[in-house]
């Protein structure tokens, strides 16, 4: 039997899903070891293989078929805009992607002139301005602290995750319009949802069951 291999965002992701695999009978002992240096963990008995990467790498390991199944923010999904099927939306790790700046930009986004957005996520902030908006906008990529570029006068609005939105109000910053809601989803490889189709669907019907159960007490 051929490994399903499965591609985790390293980190709070990766915990996360191993503790709802886990309910679904999907373990893999080795992962828990805190001082593993390892990348790549097997469960020899139920044919799996679990790796963990980089965020926005998972999607080009599924979309390549390196990893048959992969779970990962839906921020990533959007941003590396890769060939793939979304199949599960897991609905932990959720936050929103915004727009934000200062109050008085709020002002910019109404009118029909180029503004400057700052970004980790240029594709999404592109994406919105120009489809959804229709708006001439200058990007400019970020790779941290996006919160600054107002402030300092790099750029009119960014365009990031907010969870809380403490660390804007922080920066005198404010949410000014919501691009979309964010959390896990779990992607699969085109041919692999074909050739695995049996143990893939037994997989994702097992997962949404075990959703439904935490819904559930989650409500009592």
């Amino acid at each position: 039997m051929r490994y399903l291999t499965f591609a985790l965002a390293k980190g709070r992701l990766a915990k996360k899903s191993m503790a709802l695999f886990e309910k679904i009978g999907i373990t893999c002992d080795e992962m828990k070891d805190p001082t593993t240096r390892k990348l790549i963990f097997t469960n020899e008995e139920l044919g799996l293989r679990f790796f963990l990467a980089k965020p926005s790498d998972v999607p080009t390991y599924v979309e390549y078929g390196v990893a048959d199944i992969g779970v990962v923010g839906k921020d990533t999904l959007l941003e590396e805009n890769r060939n793939l099927y979304e199949v599960l939306d897991l609905g932990y790790g959720a936050c929103k992607m915004c727009v934000c700046g200062p109050e008085e930009a709020r002002d910019l986004l109404k009118r029909n002139e180029i503004i400057r957005v700052a970004s980790k996520y240029p594709v999404i902030a592109k994406n919105y301005f120009q489809n959804k908006k229709n708006q001439s906008v200058e990007i400019i990529k970020l790779n941290g602290s996006v919160e600054l570029a107002p402030v300092v006068g790099l750029a009119d609005v960014i365009v990031d995750i907010v969870e809380t939105g403490s660390t804007l109000r922080e920066n005198g910053l404010t949410v000014l319009e919501e691009v979309c809601p964010l959390s896990a989803r779990i992607v699969v490889n085109q041919v692999s949802l074909k050739m695995e189709h049996t143990r893939i669907r037994a997989f994702l019907t097992d997962v949404a069951a075990a959703l439904k159960d935490e819904e559930e007490k989650e409500t009592k």
